[in-house]
């Protein structure tokens, strides 16, 4: 795939306007305080059997958006009994969050790491997931991108973000985790909700996203067609008089608004062939990064540009990136 957004230099500037609704923080307060009404975060904890000797791993199941059971794998260094610093992982669109085995990085780094299941995905690739969401959604396409989208107290990344956020409060419960480091990581999906965990939860640590889902929504929508923002597309191809709604919808859950509020120092990536999350979007969230968070100079950023990658990014040299800086950062 040839270069088809924006210039690198243009890129590095790119500052949109973006229509954000007056009671964007009005919202989100007010889902948040719901998730975390009168309830324990964490509702089951015990050991998962595995093969593996250097690292032991618990399932977790903690309260997520209205107290909706979410699954989530918790790994650590095996005979480590100090606090650790945590990494909370995020999955990619329609992952779920498989078999322990799968995604070792961080705990191999020698972090705790929680990696969030994803409520009703899991469907597409890899090894599945165990996280049904139980809330029904009002009319919308069948994947998850479109479910509940024209209304956004329906909507499914309502639920999955609130998830998300209780997700931090989960790994801060857990034994064996220093609460005052804790990353949010993930990659595409994964990394749009650790950009929106980075603008919702004010004491994190620091924030590592690559190419991450759900920014820049409106300008997502028109210039690609490639699933999930073609998913998109494609409803409003069918519901012609469903824009005005879904557009409002999708305000409330761009990536700039939230990264816009982040102050935790960030690690970006993104591919300038990547026609699944634009590049255009990406900058979008990486250039507003803390402007409205209250600060005089944002926090700590940088981006790492792969010019000739896609989707895929930097793949192990973006994560030997990440793991070097996060040392670095937190010793």
């Amino acid at each position: 795939m040839p270069l088809f957004d924006l210039p690198l230099a243009q890129l590095r500037t790119y500052a949109p306007a973006i229509a954000e609704p007056p009671d964007f923080d009005v919202f989100w307060k007010s889902t948040l305080d719901d998730a975390a009404s009168d309830r324990d975060v964490l509702l089951a904890v015990r050991p998962e059997p595995t093969d593996l000797r250097l690292l032991d791993t618990w399932q977790v199941t903690f309260a997520g958006f209205g107290g909706d059971p979410v699954h989530a794998w918790y790994t650590r260094p095996a005979g480590v009994d100090t606090a650790l610093p945590a990494v909370v992982e995020y999955l990619g669109y329609g992952r779920g969050r498989g078999l322990p085995h799968e995604r070792l990085t961080w705990p191999a780094a020698g972090y705790a790491h929680l990696l969030m299941d994803s409520r009703g995905q899991g469907d597409q690739y890899g090894n599945g997931g165990d996280t049904p969401d139980p809330r029904p959604s009002a009319a919308g396409g069948p994947g998850p991108v479109t479910r509940g989208i024209g209304d956004p107290a329906g909507y499914y990344y309502r639920r999955l973000i609130t998830d998300a956020v209780r997700a931090v409060a989960a790994v801060r419960a857990l034994p064996g985790v220093d609460p005052s480091r804790v990353v949010a990581a993930g990659n595409s999906q994964g990394g749009g909700l650790a950009l929106a965990v980075a603008g919702l939860v004010g004491d994190l640590a620091a924030l590592i996203s690559t190419a991450p889902f759900g920014c820049h929504w409106q300008r997502a929508i028109e210039i690609t067609d490639n699933e999930p923002y073609g998913d998109v597309a494609r409803y409003l191809a069918v519901h012609r008089d469903a824009e005005d709604a879904v557009r409002r919808t999708l305000s409330y859950f761009d990536g700039v608004s939230f990264a816009r509020r982040a102050t935790a120092p960030a690690h970006f990536g993104v591919g300038l062939r990547d026609t699944v999350c634009p590049p255009s979007t990406v900058f979008a969230a990486y250039n507003g990064y803390g402007a409205g968070a209250g600060r005089s100079e944002p926090p700590p950023r940088e981006i790492c540009v792969y010019p000739f990658n896609g989707h895929e990014g930097g793949e192990a040299e973006q994560v030997r990136r990440q793991l070097r800086w996060l040392r670095a950062l937190l010793g």
